[in-house]
């Protein structure tokens, strides 16, 4: 067994930096993992598909990151593993191939199927499963676009045995790529769930790419030009504890506070992760600075394992359509509201004329003016006014287009931005979330030689109830109000229509005042502007890094491309609080 394995992550998204692969060879690393998969992605992926067989996945991970790449792969004996397969893993394997074989190299690779359970769409449908978290009925079957179900790590840890030099999978866990690493390596036992929890939040920390190196962290300056910023690879021990670290002589930075925010991101309860291969506790983890830029990370807990694994339904919902017009001068705020409410009287009076319904979904939004969190419109001299709307029959988007174009000479003065010409009505790609136990899918491995195995998922361990941590004391007055950016560190994502803010105090003697601060009445007026009276607000506790990750539902306007929102994915959430003021011990704050 390795004394540990070195696992580079080189893409966090479909369109990532191609620099990142070149970049992280340096290392030297074992084994380089991407994950292009965004819960979206598999149904525009379906619909390349659709239209060539021969698509259906991120081209890109063949042409810019394997491509230039592969001879110095091969002469390190770097293992690749990637979810680039998306909805047509066999494709991209034969594209893989073919490029390989042009090079005159002896690479070989896998594939990891069964993911896509559009073959199952019948029996599917005749269960009808709803929608897990919001609970709203089984689609229309002639709308589905795709379902694809989330496989764990065990069949990449089985396609790495059949000797493959490249492992290509459709859709699974965003860290199961790192994770499977780690059971090839090491052999970890199923039953083995703290370990299991560890290589996941290996996973978990670099499956952003530079999100755990100094990109989006709150005190961007410190990381530099966003073009230097080094990718990020861990250093693995057979025991679960790892180092983070980034290649020498790149930008960015690798602190507890840097990684801390990634661990944080879009984990939902910190004590209830759940993934294919274990149910991870992360509030006892621990991350400390152990040399420049690489940090230390240990503590995570396994709680069980899920006895039904995640799968993402995609499919079409209507119509949408957006266009963003600028507003300059005197009042600008008030302009665009103004011409927003011409647009959509003269829209909405052609629509009658016709017997025709009405939107299903218009949204204004003035950017620039602070309106989105409340802040008055007034004394802004240069706004972006976005008018969105959704609807069944795209000839009413159609008009409404027609008539914000044809009203722009007759609105306010300062009217900008029609250079770009007039958008156009797209398909709404809603996103429909289930479980599907796990007795009803395998994955299937293809090896170099073209030999398919069946590998059954992690068998389920039912979850400890975790005991939750006794939140600290109230601190005691008087206080000073403080812009809670000056006291912590903070960052945001989605999952689906959910949206969760990790916040991490600068200092642990500022948590206590942190956690009582932001009460649920705080966190509902600071969004106030993005959640109902239906949204439920939670916050939870990590003792471990001494942070506070909040998780917000309904918040994002059904999330993803269902919503018509300009930030439908909450990545701007950690700002909006970081910048509200917060009451403070003045004696801490006068310490600041």
């Amino acid at each position: 067994m390795p004394q540990h394995i070195r696992i580079a992550g080189a893409s966090g998204y479909w369109g990532d930096a191609q620099i990142a692969t070149e970049q992280l060879l340096q290392v030297v690393p074992d084994f380089v993992v991407y994950d292009y998969l965004a819960e979206i992605t598999l149904g525009i992926m379906a619909a390349q598909r659709a239209k060539d067989p021969a698509a259906g996945y991120a081209t890109d991970f063949v042409t810019a990151a394997m491509a230039p790449n592969l001879r110095k792969i091969a002469e390190q004996n770097t293992k690749i593993i990637s979810n680039a397969g998306g909805m047509n893993p066999t494709a991209c394997a034969a594209a893989l191939r073919a490029e390989i074989s042009s090079q005159n190299l002896g690479l070989t690779v896998a594939t990891v199927t069964g993911d896509d359970l559009m073959p199952d769409l019948s029996t599917i449908a005749e269960n009808a499963p709803v929608e897990m978290f919001s609970g709203a009925p089984f689609p229309d079957t002639e709308t589905i676009q795709s379902i694809n179900t989330y496989f764990g790590a065990v069949p990449i840890a089985a396609a790495l045995a059949t000797g493959a030099d490249i492992v290509v999978t459709g859709r699974c866990v965003d860290s199961a790529v790192t994770l499977g690493a780690a059971l090839h390596a090491f052999g970890w036992a199923p039953s083995a769930l703290d370990l299991l929890a560890a290589g996941s939040l290996a996973g978990h920390l670099i499956e952003c790419g530079a999100q755990a190196t100094g990109g989006n962290f709150t005190d961007w300056r410190d990381s530099g030009p966003a073009d230097a910023v080094g990718y990020p690879f861990v250093d693995l021990c057979p025991d679960g504890r790892f180092h983070l670290s980034k290649p020498l002589g790149t930008g960015g930075i690798v602190t507890p506070a840097s990684v801390g925010e990634q661990m944080l991101y879009e984990i939902g309860d910190p004590q209830s992760y759940a993934l294919p291969d274990v149910v991870c506790d992360f509030s006892d983890v621990e991350i400390t600075q152990d040399g420049p830029d690489r940090v230390l990370v240990t503590g995570a807990k396994g709680q069980g394992v899920p006895d039904a694994l995640k799968t993402s339904l995609i499919h079409r919902n209507g119509w949408r359509t957006s266009q963003m017009i600028g507003f300059y001068g005197m009042d600008a705020g008030e302009k665009a509201q103004s011409f927003a409410d011409a647009v959509l009287r003269r829209t909405r009076d052609v629509l009658r004329a016709q017997n025709a319904p009405d939107f299903d979904e218009i949204l204004i939004e003035i950017l620039g003016s602070g309106a989105q969190m409340g802040a008055p419109v007034a004394d802004v001299q240069e706004v972006v006014l976005k008018i969105a709307a959704r609807h069944t029959d795209r000839r009413a988007l159609g008009l409404l287009l027609k008539e914000l174009s044809g009203l722009a000479l007759a609105g306010p003065p300062g009217i900008s931005g029609f250079a770009g010409g007039r958008a156009k009505p797209s398909p709404v790609m809603a996103l429909h979330s289930y479980l599907t136990p796990k007795s009803a899918v395998v994955a299937q491995v293809t090896g170099p030689d073209g030999a398919t195995q069946t590998v059954e998922n992690t068998a389920a361990q039912k979850p400890r109830n975790p005991q939750r941590p006794a939140p600290p004391d109230p601190p005691k007055g008087p206080f000073t109000d403080i812009p809670l950016i000056q006291l912590a560190y903070a960052r945001s994502g989605d999952k689906g229509d959910s949206a969760n803010v990790g916040v991490l105090p600068r200092d642990p003697a500022l948590l206590p005042a942190i956690w009582h601060a932001l009460t649920d009445n705080h966190i509902r007026q600071t969004f106030a502007h993005v959640l109902s009276d239906t949204s439920d607000v939670q916050k939870f506790l990590l003792p471990g890094t001494n942070s506070i990750n909040i998780l917000m539902t309904q918040a994002l306007g059904g999330g993803g491309f269902a919503s018509l929102r300009n930030d439908p994915q909450g990545k701007g959430f950690a700002q909006i609080l970081l910048a509200r003021p917060i009451p403070v011990p003045t004696e801490l704050a006068e310490a600041l």
